[in-house]
């Protein structure tokens, strides 16, 4: 992508590579956030092994969660491993700051955390719909580069606010404390509101499904 950029586009290209950088690093820690969740559902599913949450001591609920903590986890390993890749390819520095990258960016892809759970959720309830959801991974793309500053109300929107954020702390070096108080009240409330949302409705699909009596079907 980067030397297949700088030969078409040049110097307009290489301007613009720390945001480019910020931004497909976003896009991979909240693609493995919300594939992740989703795809370990799915699994579950068609192993015939997503009923067995269902008795254990904990509830259903608490046990994806958990695995939701340790999929973000791995996520930002491995997201990790890709961003310093992109430096050492392009040629380019960052301010990494872990005080404020890490918050941040956790609370950035939490939102998208809280979409894959309403995926997973009715994907026990319907089944076969990942065609549909990974449509979903495109619009990620349209969110984290939305004109944040032009189009103020797209702020309440999963991932915008956090990913303009994140870029003012990677490229300018904004530290955490540097931001006005209603830009963190955005962030950390969109950031829950979409994580309690995607719980609230995985929740309710699950039970329908129980319901239903098509948990264990596939």
């Amino acid at each position: 992508m980067f030397y297949g950029g700088t030969l078409v586009a040049g110097r307009a290209f290489s301007d613009s590579i720390e945001g480019l950088i910020v931004g497909y690093f976003l896009w991979t820690l909240s693609l493995g956030a919300y594939s992740g969740i989703m795809n370990d559902i799915q699994s579950e599913a068609s192993w015939g092994t997503l009923e067995r949450h269902f008795m254990t001591p904990f509830g259903f609920g608490p046990v994806v969660f958990a695995k939701s903590i340790a999929i973000v986890c791995r996520t930002f390993m491995t997201s990790a491993v890709v961003l310093v890749v992109m430096l050492l390819i392009t040629g380019t520095i960052l301010d990494l700051n872990l005080v404020t990258v890490l918050p941040v960016a956790v609370l950035t892809i939490a939102g998208a955390l809280g979409l894959g759970l309403v995926m997973g959720g009715l994907s026990v309830l319907y089944k076969r719909i990942s065609n549909v959801a990974n449509l979903l991974q495109f619009a990620f793309i349209g969110l984290i580069s939305a004109p944040v500053f032009d189009i103020p109300w797209t702020r309440l929107l999963p991932l915008v606010q956090g990913s303009a954020m994140l870029q003012r702390a990677m490229v300018d070096g904004v530290h955490l404390w540097e931001f006005d108080p209603l830009t963190l009240a955005v962030l950390v409330g969109t950031s829950v509101c979409y994580l309690a949302l995607g719980y609230a409705i995985f929740g309710l699909a699950t039970r329908r499904a129980r319901r239903l009596g098509v948990l264990g079907d596939y």
